[in-house]
């Protein structure tokens, strides 16, 4: 019952607002509307929020996936839980098998609003994006807390019959699961008790490349921190530091990540689009610097990437049609219908 009411609570909310489609045009320097109601500890470092759509404090052998959804900037949490509840639902029988974990990575702003306890985990702004450190109280990644749900879905004893972990992000969230499938030591854990783990990357404004090659090298030569991280591999934060480019990358090469790509997601003026110099340099548009980073990685020496680039038609920078088209059902869920890659 109590699932029951907070996902019409948080139906009612999405309604009123209308603003996942519009997911990153508002600012993000407010306080966020909600708060999750469930809190996982990391490391006994601080308290992670999130929801989720089952209780895994028991046993839950049912669960034969589980899908971890990543919010934007907006730190909307509750618009994207919505959102992966619509997801599961289209998803039918596969998606009643499955448990959708969405976390929220907070800032301080957030914590005053709503009077949080101090143990309740904040980042700046963007900063948890790339797995920097958190504020307070104390200084974990943003990475480590990702680390710590893919830890958590590792137990057998709550997750006997769980086959696969789907890490996917928009937007936003999609710069975190691209750095995460780079980065993320979670996966062994998983790997350890025989579950796979795939990264979805939809519709983000940029990429951490491994080269100092760019597909606009006139905007990257006049842009002296074009190759720093999260958009290349200097001066990576300290969750990345003890790894070096060479091991992230072959790293990246081997995990299963899928790209979505919004084919109308293609302009250039769009208000939360990344139009930093380091962003630009890897194309105009978030449509063409997926492209161009899929292309770039086909190109290196590191082998063929375990990588796949799946155009979503007709949808422009929307969270909530990426991820229940047929194409994000196919990434989330296995279920055929996203025809052919580009």
């Amino acid at each position: 019952m109590r699932a029951l009411a907070r996902l019409a609570a948080i139906t009612l909310a999405f309604i009123s607002s209308h603003a996942f489609a519009a997911d990153e045009e508002a600012p993000n320097r407010k306080p966020v509307r909600a708060i999750a109601d469930a809190r996982l500890s990391v490391g006994g470092q601080g308290m992670l929020p999130l929801y989720l759509s089952s209780d895994w404090s028991l046993p839950l052998p049912a669960i034969s996936r589980a899908i971890i959804v990543l919010h934007g900037r907006l730190r909307n949490a509750d618009e994207y839980y919505m959102s992966a509840h619509t997801a599961q639902v289209a998803a039918g029988d596969d998606g009643k098998s499955a448990l959708m974990i969405v976390p929220q990575f907070l800032a301080e702003i957030d914590i005053d609003a709503h009077k949080l306890p101090a143990d309740t985990l904040r980042w700046s702004l963007e900063g948890w994006e790339g797995g920097d450190a958190a504020l307070a109280p104390n200084p974990v990644s943003s990475f480590d807390a990702l680390d710590a749900i893919l830890v958590k879905l590792s137990d057998r004893r709550i997750f006997p019959n769980l086959k696969q972990v789907v890490v996917a992000g928009h937007s936003g969230g999609g710069q975190v699961a691209q750095r995460y499938a780079i980065a993320g030591k979670g996966e062994a854990a998983l790997s350890r008790q025989h579950i796979d783990v795939r990264y979805v990357v939809a519709n983000p404004s940029s990429y951490a490349y491994f080269s100092n090659t760019r597909p606009v090298p006139a905007i990257a030569a006049s842009c002296p921190g074009y190759n720093n991280w999260k958009y290349g591999m200097d001066g990576r934060p300290s969750y990345l530091a003890n790894a070096t480019p060479v091991a992230l990358e072959q790293r990246y090469v081997e995990r299963e990540v899928i790209y979505l790509l919004g084919t109308l997601d293609t302009n250039p003026k769009h208000s939360a689009l990344d139009k930093s110099c380091m962003a630009e340099a890897q194309g105009p548009t978030r449509y063409a610097r997926g492209h161009a980073y899929a292309d770039a990685m086909a190109k290196r020496d590191r082998g063929t990437p375990n990588h796949r680039v799946w155009d979503v038609a007709g949808v422009g920078h929307d969270g909530d049609k990426m991820l229940t088209s047929k194409c994000g059902l196919a990434a989330l869920f296995d279920i055929p219908g996203c025809g052919a890659e580009r």
